[in-house]
């Protein structure tokens, strides 16, 4: 590294020190992994332990869970079978399950699953579901409380059956599918749903808020909906590719990109294919708002955006994730060329989450004007 070039790394790293020390400090985090895109250049900052128990330091070898986060790349599958002409988004799902035929969840179009917009399908999958014939059983029963379109309801449940559909219409299993087409195609080769043997010791500790070790439980339907296990390089290769500043194969490329289309208007933020974009420049205020709790948590009326809008680079698009141990966030301006990851082993709040990200991106941003 040249001089001038490790004179820059050191005011990069001055910079989102003064971020993330004292963020860890309140929170109580054990390790975090930050990463930024700028352009072709890349930083990555590691701090704290992977691990109390054992004193393992957070490297740029340490898999973090990203809990919601992995919504994204679960829709950047179906986008491919979209893409690959395997399922159209207006397709309805009886088309895929066939047992919901005459049923009104299978009347929903895929497009309403992966904006949660089907009509208010519960957070959760109900603890007594066990099995794929639960699942049917239970959806075969959903009774909409909305009209499909019309109120976002944020749900696991409804990506993780488009997930599933992604899966049939490829013809194979959703994790196989991730870990040896999705994943390696996107150059992300230390990125998992089922995390190997040989990377176990790569494996975060997560932390619940009262500091005891936890790690997310399989159940039905986690894979697609919050299963991933990734490092900090890998979530920043899916960034850039998600900026069209990786070299992917064409179709691939066209899958990331088709992600980024605006449905539904929610507030400030427009309803992409799970990601959730908002124009640019934006306010901490609005990107607050659209993170909200409120906004998670409850119904929410939505607009349609007929036609649908078209991926455009002048906007922040974001995703946070969370799982009771970890919390991640992850924000990206195409037009600007920057993006951001952040990763913990613990489930801190995620307006700071969003405050620290704002505020580590504005400097990036300040310092090209």
């Amino acid at each position: 590294m040249s001089h001038a070039a490790e004179s820059q790394n050191d005011a990069v790293k001055k910079t989102i020190d003064a971020v993330i020390e004292p963020l860890m400090r309140k929170d109580g985090i054990n390790g975090m992994a930050v990463g930024v895109v700028d352009g072709s250049k890349q930083y990555v900052f590691n701090y704290g332990l992977a691990s109390v128990d054992t004193g393992r330091p957070v490297t740029e070898r340490t898999l973090f869970e990203l809990g919601s986060v992995s919504k994204t790349l679960t829709a950047t599958l179906v986008s491919y079978a979209a893409t690959n002409g395997d399922l159209s988004l207006s397709d309805p799902v009886s088309r895929f399950l066939p047992a919901l035929r005459d049923t009104k969840f299978g009347e929903t179009q895929l497009v309403n699953l992966g904006t949660h917009t089907p009509g208010g399908v519960p957070l959760q999958v109900p603890d007594d579901i066990e099995n794929d014939d639960g699942l049917i059983r239970y959806l075969q029963a959903w009774r909409p409380t909305y009209a499909a379109g019309t109120y976002r309801t944020y749900s696991n449940v409804g990506i993780g059956v488009l997930g599933m559909i992604a899966a049939k219409s490829l013809d194979g299993d959703f994790a196989s599918l991730m870990q040896q087409r999705l994943f390696p195609a996107l150059g992300m080769n230390s990125t998992f749903i089922d995390v190997p043997a040989a990377r176990e010791a790569d494996y975060a500790q997560g932390y619940n808020k009262r500091g005891a070790p936890v790690r997310m439980s399989p159940g039905m339907l986690s894979a697609p909906a919050y299963g991933v296990k990734a490092t900090v390089l890998d979530v920043l290769r899916f960034l850039e590719a998600n900026m069209n500043l990786a070299k992917l194969d064409g179709k691939w490329q066209r899958a990331v990109t088709q992600t980024h289309t605006g449905y539904y208007r929610v507030g400030p933020m427009t309803q992409d294919l799970i990601w959730e974009q908002y124009a640019y420049p934006v306010t901490l205020d609005a990107l607050l708002q659209g993170n909200s709790a409120a906004v998670i948590l409850n119904p929410t009326p939505v607009q349609p955006i007929e036609p649908p809008q078209v991926p455009i680079k002048n906007v922040w698009i974001n995703k946070t994730g969370s799982t009771s141990g970890f919390g991640a966030y992850v924000a990206f301006v195409p037009q600007q060329r920057l993006g951001i990851v952040l990763l913990a082993n613990k489930n801190f709040p995620i307006d700071e989450r969003v405050r620290a990200a704002y505020r580590i991106l504005s400097t990036f941003a300040s310092d090209r004007q």
